[in-house]
């Protein structure tokens, strides 16, 4: 055996504990305390994005929070020659459940600290999440089953231990899926089950495909909004 070889057989995998900030934008509503929408970006985006896609979907009266992926990466940039732009993401594939538990931390510190400021309502608390956050939003609405007033999720799919995990209970949260028919990631074949495998967990579920791609689109915008209103009150 080699010296390297020697060297990696004895090492041994050790961790340290490290704090890190999440940043998040808020859109304040009055009168205060007021129906939270809590939005989440997907992969490669980031908040100020999100929370264009928020203002233009939350009802009026609607205060609103967008939550920023802890994984921070570089990605090109726009034009050659222009600088190097960011974007955040929500899991990884080393030790994921890390990623679960600051996701879960997350939110749930924001709700508490909205609440307490007077911002929210802590009845009326909705998660929203595209894309890669869609899954992880489900897996924290059905772990904390008392924290939300409903759940929606665009373009995203569900977790891989739905029907397995011994952490997931029943909600009192109402749930919107909405899929697109040219959705490359998540094609219709791939979500034709979702409404049913939703209702393991949820009472009150709303399932709908679009004609769109892997995005929000306008008519989406409109059904999430009218979706919202309905269950605010």
């Amino acid at each position: 055996m080699s010296e390297p070889e020697a060297r990696q057989n004895i090492a041994t995998e050790r961790t340290l504990r490290a704090e890190t900030q999440l940043y998040y934008d808020l859109h304040r509503s009055v009168p205060q305390p007021a129906p939270l929408l809590i939005a989440l970006h997907g992969y490669g985006a980031n908040k100020r994005q999100m929370m264009r896609e928020a203002l233009d979907l939350a009802p009026a009266g609607f205060a609103i929070a967008s939550l920023q992926g802890v994984h921070q990466h570089m990605k090109e940039p726009k034009e050659p020659g222009g600088p190097l732009r960011f974007g955040f993401g929500w899991l990884t594939n080393f030790h994921p459940e890390e990623s679960v538990g600051i996701h879960h931390q997350g939110l749930l510190d924001l709700m508490q600290t909205l609440t307490n400021e007077g911002v929210a309502d802590p009845a009326r608390i909705f998660l929203l999440g595209f894309s890669q956050s869609c899954a992880l939003n489900y897996r924290f609405a059905f772990t904390h089953p008392d924290h939300l007033k409903g759940v929606v999720g665009i373009c995203g799919g569900l977790p891989g231990d739905w029907e397995t995990s011994e952490h997931y209970q029943p909600a009192r949260s109402a749930v919107f899926h909405l899929a697109g028919t040219r959705d490359e990631y998540y094609p219709p074949a791939r979500v034709a089950d979702y409404e049913e495998r939703l209702k393991l967990r949820a009472q009150n579920v709303r399932f709908r495909i679009y004609d769109a791609a892997h995005e929000i689109a306008p008519s989406m915008r409109a059904d999430v909004s009218a979706w919202l209103t309905e269950h605010a009150d």
